[in-house]
């Protein structure tokens, strides 16, 4: 295997042996095989789209498919096997209706006729022979762009995928997931040829954050500055974690008036906001701190857990048994719900302790969304004339277990007293409980949301922009984004692709990222490691 998608490989450069995440190879090799045949596909579906053929089924699975090889998604080899087996069917129906329709069937890419072996042996040996990030190019330059463009389709298919489950999609968006599959076949390419394909990236993951953003607020409403406990109270409890609100609310409904708290992990914490989800009584809290803890922490929760979307590396047997998955997550001998019906959950809930005392550990404030923010934009922009606020930090991103990201505590807790700080996603849970005080009545650590709720700190940025009649890059904003997963690559495309300048990247850069392109984006958008210490940077940024 070879896996360096996230920042975690090994050594920062790459995992060959196992995955640091704990994927094995068996798994990285099917996920290879998966890309592959999705390849095949996308030929087919790339042409079709040139006939006016537009299917959203096959739309949805490949959203899916590309999902579920994203970090910490699926460690299950009988998933991939199906999943494969499930990308081959669709191939072949899609490559009937080009022929159908006159369109050109006869690729010579090997992908457009792949056949997989009829065990998941046998398919982990055709992965391993790909040797696919090895062949995306002789070139180093051209690999690491094709790299990273990959790894950003990963992530527009994670907001793609969580906003078409809500009922918003774009076929926009899926045909551009196509375009870029069949661009990692291409040959003979130069860096000119490629890097207007990865700002192509950042402008679609824009559109999917803006559809899931409209899914989200759709369904649920506008976040709404929301005081979220910290503490327990007695009760039965379950907790969720992860990303998708749609299993939240279905969560939440089928344990009403069953005598079950809900308490929020990770990523679920800006749920609280929403006013179609903070109604129900039995929404109490969020539960543990950030990603790098929870090891420590899902032992200690007296309830079982429910995971959606990608959120933790490899249980661990202290708790596996008291795991369920749901959608596409999934591990070897844990239980998996295939329906959405949680009753197992819920029967488990009810037949464990759950707390047995009411314990106040404070609380941390939540939905400061757009707008949250704009609706006080006027307090916010005569603070920044009076230079009542002299600075705004967005701090925000992934998290991760590796030595390092004690820098995003430590620069937070050195933001000057007269700067606001804005975060978002799994990355503030570092410092998410710190109380910074206020400005004007403004809190100072203003919590905007889960990671696609980039989208949010973006049209908060483009609002100041315009109020100030200036560019985003003229505004006293500075970025300070932490990595961790190919979401995060999809986001930092994006904000290459609007023209953001100076952000600092840590805590270290992606091991896929060859010097020279290193150094097309330090010339071009004077992006930049975050600095040893957090004084260096504030140094820098403020003088």
């Amino acid at each position: 295997m070879f896996c360096n998608q996230c920042e975690q490989t090994a050594k920062g450069t790459g995992c060959n042996v196992a995955g640091v995440c704990g994927k094995n190879e068996e798994v990285a090799d099917l996920q290879d095989l998966l890309i592959h045949a999705l390849q095949g596909l996308a030929l087919y579906a790339n042409e079709a789209r040139q006939l006016g053929i537009v299917d959203e089924a096959t739309d949805l699975y490949t959203y899916e498919a590309i999902f579920s090889t994203l970090t910490n998604v699926d460690f299950d080899p009988d998933r991939f096997f199906a999943l494969i087996n499930k990308t081959i069917e669709y191939r072949e129906a899609m490559k009937a209706k080009v022929a159908a329709a006159g369109g050109k069937t006869d690729f010579s890419e090997a992908p457009a006729t792949f056949l997989p072996a009829d065990t998941i042996a046998g398919m982990v040996d055709q992965g391993k022979a790909l040797h696919l990030i090895e062949n995306l190019d002789t070139d180093e330059n051209i690999r690491s762009l094709k790299q990273t463009l990959l790894y950003g389709l990963k992530g527009i298919a994670a907001y793609a995928d969580h906003a078409a489950i809500l009922g918003q999609k774009d076929p926009a968006v899926a045909g551009f997931c196509y375009e870029a599959l069949c661009a990692l076949l291409a040959e003979g390419l130069t860096v000119e040829q490629c890097v207007p394909v990865a700002m192509k990236a950042g402008e679609i993951n824009l559109r999917a954050m803006e559809l899931l953003d409209a899914a989200n607020t759709g369904n649920y409403g506008h976040p709404v500055p929301t005081q979220v406990p910290l503490g327990h109270r007695k009760n039965k409890c379950i907790l969720i974690t992860g990303h998708d609100l749609h299993d939240l609310e279905l969560l939440l409904k089928q344990t009403e008036g069953k005598g079950i708290d809900v308490y929020t992990h990770g990523e679920m914490l800006p749920c609280h906001g929403y006013p179609e989800l903070k109604k129900y009584d039995h929404f109490y809290g969020h539960f543990g701190t950030a990603w790098q803890n929870q090891h420590k922490e899902f032992p200690n929760f007296p309830g079982p857990i429910l995971f959606t979307t990608n959120c933790i590396q490899k249980p661990k047997d202290d708790y596996k048994d008291r795991i369920f998955t749901n959608g596409l997550v999934g591990w070897p001998g844990v239980k998996h719900i295939e329906d959405k019906d949680y009753s197992a959950v819920i029967d488990m809930a009810l037949s464990m302790e759950g707390f047995t005392d009411d314990a106040d550990q404070g609380h941390v404030m939540v939905g400061f969304a757009r707008n949250a923010v704009l609706g006080v934009a006027d307090t916010v922009i005569e603070a920044v004339k009076s230079k009542a606020i002299r600075h705004f930090f967005l701090v925000g991103g992934c998290d991760g277990a590796k030595p390092g990201r004690d820098y995003f505590t430590k620069f937070v807790e050195q933001v000057p007293d007269d700067c606001m700080v804005l975060t978002l996603a799994c990355g503030k849970f570092r410092f998410f409980d710190k109380d910074l005080g206020a400005i004007g009545g403004i809190p100072r650590l203003l919590d905007v949301g889960q990671c696609n709720d980039a989208y949010s700190a973006i049209q908060i940025a483009v609002a100041l922009a315009k109020a100030f009649e200036c560019e985003v890059n003229d505004l006293p904003l500075s970025m300070i984004i932490s990595w961790y997963e190919q979401k995060a690559v999809a986001i930092l495309l994006t904000l290459l692709y609007l023209g953001i300048k100076d952000i600092r990247l840590g805590p270290s850069l992606p091991a896929f990222i060859s010097p020279a392109v290193l150094q097309f984006l330090v010339d071009t958008f004077d992006i930049k490691p975050v600095a040893a210490t957090p004084e260096e940077d504030l140094q820098a940024i403020l003088g």
